[in-house]
């Protein structure tokens, strides 16, 4: 069984804008970030991008984990490793 899920993305059925309101931008944010991070498109995406860009986009995902999640979270929630 896969550990990872993209779901969210299939299913919402909200409004996809940025600046209404918290739960919309939620939303908004994990279906953005969903359609971002499918396989084709960051296949195409990883081919286009410079070096200075992926190491931006990487310290900035990275920071946030690291500002958001703690320890055991990491591990659990976003490495899976205790699944």
């Amino acid at each position: 069984m896969p550990k990872h899920s993209h779901r969210f993305v299939e299913e919402y059925d909200g409004l996809v804008g940025f600046g209404l309101d918290r739960q919309t931008d939620e939303g908004t944010l994990t279906w953005y970030l969903q359609k971002f991070s499918d396989d084709t498109h960051m296949a195409l995406l990883r081919e286009r991008m410079s070096d200075q860009d992926m190491a931006a986009l990487f310290d900035t995902l990275g920071g946030l984990v690291k500002k958001y999640l703690n320890e055991e979270e990491y591990h659990q929630v976003f490495l899976k490793e205790y699944e």
